[in-house]
Formats: structure tokens, sequence, C-alpha cells
């Protein structure tokens, strides 16, 4: 029995181990993973590996997830300039569910305007553009802001995939009267 979904963003030259990683990390603890797209059948990684999507973003209502997961490479560029992407990703935000992101896909959440006041981290490229989103930047391998966990890069994944599954978990946890 699934534990939910958490939906995967893909795009051109998507860093193919910020994708496939997570994918089966959190399959492993029981979720399903969709890859979603915006607008092409598959995609091909930086390092060449296809990636045949199972849907358009758009296909996958905010109330039917747990999570979103914005991996890095290039394809963050393209994605973040999608309507679709930063309307799921600051459904979702706005909700509190987690949003996961590692490497460049911080910019997709910088670009749902999402990352002021946050702490995260990222590969260190793109610690200006998080700086001047708002964000308070910090050089560790996964950081969980309450429901916003960030990685740096591929090397942080084993990190990356505990911190996400231990925030699903908080998610699923029952409240009871006087917590929170």
């Amino acid at each position: 029995m699934s534990k939910g979904t958490v939906l995967i963003l893909v795009g051109p030259e998507y860093e193919d181990l910020e994708v496939w990683y997570p994918k089966l990390r959190l399959e492993e603890a029981g979720y399903q993973t969709p890859i979603a797209g915006i607008g092409d059948k598959s995609y091909s990684g930086k390092h060449g590996y296809p990636c045949a999507v199972d849907g358009h973003v758009r296909d996958y209502p905010a109330d039917s997830l747990v999570g979103i997961l914005a991996p890095g490479g290039w394809a963050p560029d393209k994605l973040r300039r999608d309507r679709d992407v930063l309307d799921r990703v600051r459904q979702l935000h706005e909700s509190g569910k987690m949003v996961a992101t590692i490497c460049h896909g911080p910019w997709i959440l910088i670009s749902a305007g999402i990352v002021r006041g946050r702490r995260l981290t990222s590969t260190v490229g793109i610690r200006d553009d998080l700086v001047n989103a708002g964000a308070h930047w910090v050089d560790e391998p996964a950081v969980v802001d309450e429901n916003i966990v960030s990685a740096r890069v591929p090397k942080d994944l084993p990190a990356f995939g505990a911190a996400m599954v231990a925030v699903l978990a908080a998610q699923d946890a029952p409240v009871f009267a006087g917590q929170r």
C-alpha cells in the first residue's frame, strides 16, 4: 500500500542521479513517484540517461500529492518558466506538504516565490540567487526548514533521501490536541 505520491519534476538536461536516486529511495520507503514534465514525452539527462514521463505537471493536482521534488541539472531553468510547475510548487508549499530540491532545483522555488526567510542549501553556483531572493543559504549536505528539504549536489543524495523520508513521515504523523 502506498503512503502517498511524490511528484518528480523533469525537463531537458536534468541531473540523472538527482532524479533516479531519490525516485528509488522514495519508492523503497513506500511512496509512488510519477515523473512529470512540461510537454515532451521523454527527456535526456545531462549524462544521457533517458527519462520517459508519466504525464504533464498539470495532470497531478496538488491535493493528490504528499510532496514534490525539483531535481537539478539544467532542467530547472526551463521548468521555472512553466506556470503549471510554479503553481504546483506554490500549492504544495502553501498546504505545508514537502517541497524537496537539490543542486539547481531551487531556481524553481525562487521563481515560485517561496524561499524568502527560509533556510536552504544548493550548489554554490546559485547561492547568490537564493540569497538575492531572500533565503538564508547554508553550506550543509541536506537542510530541512519545516516542509522544504534541500541539498547541494549528488554526493549529498544519501542525506537528502533520509531527510525527505523523515519529513514525509512527520507529515503522516497524527496531530494530537495541543500539538503544533
